[in-house]
């Protein structure tokens, strides 16, 4: 493997991508795989595994179950579209994506925590976090958009608060969706050079660029701090989009029970793609 830093040749604007980071993007961050999911073989697991979120909805529906999922990760790990593909034949009603803004200066002088709240479900739904309270971990302390002394609360208080959560039987789940660098340089480009998806970059994305360490180290302060056995995280590898998708589907569907449960729909959660924190710190 190249110790070359990734950003040495890479210019964003220039529609060329470099073939050296093109080859590596697949298996960067150590991805074990060198293709792909295949195509129809990941259609016809997702319809299975579609099939089986219908059935839960309709199950929480009826029993008055909550369900809150946050997903977190660099930009373009992948959040967007597997929460499009969860989403894609549920009732848009009672399955709810919460991405919230910047906050307003009202909001800067709430609660941290206040205006996530509101936003966590009621009886017979489901909260898809694109991003979430995380921010202060995350992208906030990098960027320089908190002080280190308000990350170092938020870590202290975020288990706190999410203790709360189970504790009203809210079904709770935390996803980090893991990206090597060379695949993230390669999305980003991809974007840059799409007329339909370059709305998706924004300066902040350009910026978190020459970054990579600093949301490294961030990354590894939260998942220490905030992985609890109440409310644990689930690392999923994401170079592999389909990959990816089909087995935060399978973490979620695997935990709850619902009528008509069909468990060989669902299949095997992929042990080199979805990890705990203390296998992935162990890469």
């Amino acid at each position: 493997m190249s110790d070359k830093d990734p950003l040495d040749d890479f210019d964003i604007e220039d529609p060329d991508l470099p073939k050296r980071i093109k080859h590596r993007a697949m298996q960067s961050g150590d991805y074990p795989y060198e293709e792909k999911l295949d195509s129809d073989l990941y259609k016809e697991q997702l319809y299975d595994l579609q099939r089986e979120l219908v059935k839960l909805q309709a199950s929480i529906q009826a029993s008055g179950e909550r369900i809150a999922i946050v997903f977190e990760g660099r930009d373009a790990a992948g959040k967007g579209g597997t929460i499009k593909r969860i989403m894609e034949h549920l009732n848009p009603r009672t399955n709810r994506i919460v991405s919230l803004p910047k906050p307003s200066d009202r909001e800067r002088g709430e609660w941290y925590f206040q205006r996530y709240v509101s936003h966590l479900p009621s009886a017979g739904e489901t909260a898809l976090f694109d991003r979430s309270w995380y921010n202060r971990a995350g992208v906030e302390p990098v960027m320089g958009f908190c002080t280190p002394e308000q990350t170092q609360h938020f870590l202290g208080e975020a288990p706190r608060f999410e203790q709360m959560i189970v504790d009203d039987d809210i079904h709770f789940f935390k996803f980090w969706l893991d990206l090597g660098q060379e695949m993230q340089l390669k999305r980003f480009h991809d974007r840059r050079h799409d007329p339909l998806k370059v709305w998706k970059l924004s300066p902040i994305d350009m910026e978190a660029l020459n970054h990579w360490d600093d949301y490294t180290k961030a990354r590894d302060a939260m998942l220490e701090a905030t992985d609890t056995p109440y409310a644990p995280w689930s690392v999923i590898r994401a170079n592999d989009k389909r990959r990816l998708r089909l087995n935060v589907m399978r973490t979620v569907l695997q935990q709850l029970d619902y009528k008509g449960k069909d468990d060989e729909a669902i299949g095997e959660i992929d042990p080199k793609i979805a990890l705990s924190v203390k296998q992935y710190m162990k890469l």
